[in-house]
């Protein structure tokens, strides 16, 4: 974010709290790790005062300076964002994104606290959420009376998109535990525990067991070893190693009539690079490319699975608008067909 953004943000912000000035300094202060603070103490216009963290306070200020937000009140912790959504503050903590989720149609349930649209539930809101069922990321791919093995599956968002879309079966496959268990959530509030069978692993090529920070974000998507030492700090939980050819045989998956979808943050380039015996049996691949965490170039990829498949980029625009961060050649989407 830049300082002059920055300053606008804080000069919003008059509108919202008392203590506009102190706190803003404080909340910059904290981003910068120049000072630690966890919660900080807020003070509406009407002189009512609050106690949130750093996370919310984040994403009140901003989601208002964007024009998402319209009041807090302090006595109730409740926000209210366009559309007259109302939102408690404990979900700030937890999602992300509120205010591009509410401008596309998601409502939370105050009753039920989960986020729902289009009778599709989530009980907390990500971006991924948005990039598959708002932006459509993965539109156009042919899962239809197919299994689909979903390996970086996140909370649940593109299983259950893909059982929406038609698919027979998804085999959701997520290291994180703190994922791991919104998954098994999602899945239960959208009543599909028949149709999504959920794995706490890793895929890799090999038997391993891998060390896991627990403080990774919770935004890390499926997660190589690479992605995850970039997080690594405090705690560490083992988490198992497992392969294509696991799941396959397991589950009894017939690649032929299957679909791989791999968003892990990385470990597509081990997965398509060091086990493409197995990657070269689905009848179509699709994977985010990330070759800003491995340092390796999309083109080996490329270079891989165009001895079986035909492989297009998609969605180059979405990705130019929202990581414009990254060029196409480090982080992108794929999508491969198997040539009959």
């Amino acid at each position: 974010m830049s300082i002059l953004r920055r300053i606008k943000v804080l000069l919003a912000s008059r509108k919202l709290f008392r203590n506009w000035f102190l706190v803003g300094i404080r909340y910059y202060l904290t981003k910068l790790g120049l000072i630690h603070s966890i919660n900080i103490k807020v003070i509406c216009k009407d002189g009512s005062r609050s106690i949130i963290s750093m996370r919310a306070y984040g994403g009140l200020v901003n989601d208002y300076y964007y024009g998402y937000l319209t009041n807090y009140d302090c006595k109730e912790g409740i926000a209210t964002y366009m559309n007259k959504a109302h939102v408690p503050i404990k979900e700030l903590e937890k999602s992300s994104d509120i205010g591009f989720a509410v401008e596309n149609g998601w409502a939370y349930d105050l009753a039920n606290k989960y986020w729902i649209k289009n009778n599709v539930r989530f009980r907390n809101m990500h971006w991924p959420i948005i990039e598959v069922f708002d932006f459509g990321n993965y539109e156009g791919i042919d899962v239809n009376g197919k299994v689909v093995i979903d390996v970086g599956a996140f909370v649940g968002d593109t299983a259950i998109y893909f059982l929406l879309k038609g698919a027979k079966k998804v085999i959701a496959i997520e290291p994180l535990p703190a994922n791991y268990e919104e998954l098994l959530d999602n899945i239960h509030l959208n009543s599909m525990e028949e149709r999504i069978i959920p794995i706490n692993a890793m895929v890799n090529s090999e038997h391993m067991i891998v060390e896991i920070p627990t403080n990774v974000p919770i935004n890390i998507r499926g997660g190589s070893i690479n992605e995850f030492k970039r997080h690594g700090a405090g705690d560490y939980v083992n988490i198992e190693s497992i392969t294509l050819s696991d799941v396959i045989n397991k589950f009894k998956v017939n690649p032929a009539n299957a679909v791989l979808k791999l968003d892990c943050e990385g470990c597509e380039y081990d997965i398509i690079l060091n086990d493409y015996e197995h990657v070269k049996l689905f009848k179509e691949v699709i994977f985010e490319y990330h070759a800003y965490v491995t340092n390796r170039s999309v083109t080996e990829l490329i270079s891989a699975m165009n001895k079986d498949f035909s492989c297009q980029l998609m969605n180059k625009e979405f990705y130019k608008k929202y990581f414009n961060n990254y060029t196409k050649d480090q982080l992108g989407l794929m999508r491969c067909v198997r040539n009959r």
